[in-house]
């Protein structure tokens, strides 16, 4: 993880977003909505814009934050975005409509690993952005990995889960924050070890591991 006074330092160095992006930064922070930090959210947006994929799917759309900046990055792409909390859902889909990008985004609304045939109608993806439930991941990975398209790449934020994976786990207060590292760092022992993918973890933002698949 990047030093408190290293980030602070590269945050200040990013651009300023639109008004209606820091509306809705400021509305997650207000109501409590985890969105991607704002480094992590930069570095994900420069790899999108690397790798050009037309076709997005997003697990876990939250108030809709990280679907419209990829939206913004991409005018050209067409994203799906899966939410379960039917709050946020709503909430998503108002700030989407303000951000006049209902045309450019597909919200679907139910549990990602519920709504399969939706997601492969829509299918397939160049590129998979993982930010739900950091318990289920590695479900979500193994469901829609088959629907990335050769050379694709599947994005999983939260990774180092604030530091905590490389920690003593006995320092941890609570069984049911020590059971969800374990998942965590037993999803990340998975995923480097992938024979269809190569993965890097990049240590920025809460842990974003890229994963690219392997062509023949």
């Amino acid at each position: 993880m990047l030093l408190q006074n290293v980030e602070q330092y590269v945050e200040n160095l990013i651009p300023k977003r639109t008004e209606l992006v820091e509306e809705m930064e400021n509305y997650a922070k207000e109501h409590v909505v985890p969105i991607m930090e704002l480094i992590g959210i930069e570095a994900l947006l420069q790899i999108l814009r690397l790798h050009q994929p037309a076709h997005i799917l997003e697990i876990g759309t939250a108030i809709g934050y990280s679907a419209i900046r990829m939206a913004e990055a991409l005018p050209n792409a067409k994203i799906v975005t899966v939410e379960r909390n039917e709050d946020r859902y709503k909430q998503a889909q108002f700030f989407i409509n303000r951000a006049e990008k209902k045309e450019q985004i597909k919200t679907l609304f139910g549990d990602a690993l519920e709504l399969q045939a939706d997601i492969e109608q829509n299918g397939p993806y160049d590129a998979v952005f993982i930010d739900a439930a950091k318990g289920q991941y590695q479900r979500f990975f193994e469901h829609y990995a088959p629907l990335v398209n050769k050379k694709g790449i599947i994005i999983s934020d939260n990774i180092l889960f604030k530091g905590h994976v490389g920690t003593d786990l006995s320092q941890i207060e609570t069984r049911r924050k020590r059971s969800l590292i374990k998942k965590i760092d037993a999803y990340n022992v998975w995923l480097m070890k992938h024979p269809d993918f190569q993965t890097t973890i990049l240590p920025i933002g809460d842990g974003i591991a890229i994963s690219i698949k392997r062509g023949d």
